[in-house]
């Protein structure tokens, strides 16, 4: 009987090991296939000239080198370094 109780829990052992072992080759996998699309929704942060709102690249406006959040900062121009209070 104890033999029978012993081969029971090498059996049970085994199966566990594999089980085991095949999670964490389908998490691997997963991983993977994961790792390249995050990358390609990435996108560049600006910093607008006149206010400092940092927004996507994609969203801004571009003028004479600097970005801008809105066409009205854009006519408006880069902030003066000064401020008011200073």
């Amino acid at each position: 009987m104890a033999k029978f109780l012993l081969l029971l829990a090498v059996i049970a052992g085994v199966v566990l090991l594999l089980k085991n072992y095949q999670r964490s080759l389908s998490r691997q996998q997963k991983e993977e296939e994961g790792a390249d699309t995050p990358r390609s929704s990435l996108e560049d942060m600006v910093r607008c000239a006149h206010c400092g709102v940092h927004l996507p690249k994609s969203e801004s406006f571009l003028s004479q080198g600097a970005f801008y959040c809105t066409d009205e900062h854009r006519k408006l121009g880069p902030a003066s370094k000064r401020r008011s209070g200073d």
